[in-house]
């Protein structure tokens, strides 16, 4: 009986050590609603500075300060308020890209006509109705 006890415990371990290596990695970035989970940090740099220029504004303007560390960003926090109105509004740029526009995701947005946050902001984060 300890034989097969002690066979059952071990292949027990086994699968639960396979499933652990199944799971998908984490990424890097915490608390990502809209952008994928798994986004590289050049990626997400690259979109995160053509919010920046787009809206003439720094990353202070949607993200919180963090609570510990000082003259530091807490990314992850859904403090301000302006971060929840800057996922509202990339899901407006893509629901209007999907439904109006030719929209490929394997097609760099460059070439494509697609609403971006230019379109109407223009360097101001408060654009004119």
């Amino acid at each position: 009986m300890n034989k097969s006890f002690s066979f059952f415990a071990v292949l027990l371990v086994l699968v639960a050590i396979a499933v652990a290596a199944t799971r998908a990695p984490q990424g890097e970035f915490k608390n990502l609603k809209i952008l994928p989970k798994d986004i590289s940090v050049e990626k997400m740099d690259s979109i995160m500075e053509s919010y920046n220029k787009a809206l003439g504004i720094g990353c202070s303007f949607c993200h919180a300060p963090h609570p510990t560390i000082q003259d530091s960003l807490d990314y992850a926090s859904d403090r301000n308020e302006m971060k929840a109105e800057a996922r509202k509004m990339m899901n407006l740029t893509i629901d209007l890209n999907q439904k109006y526009f030719y929209y490929d995701t394997t097609v760099p947005p460059v070439y494509l006509n697609l609403v971006r946050c230019q379109t109407c902001h223009r360097g101001d984060p408060y654009p004119v109705e």
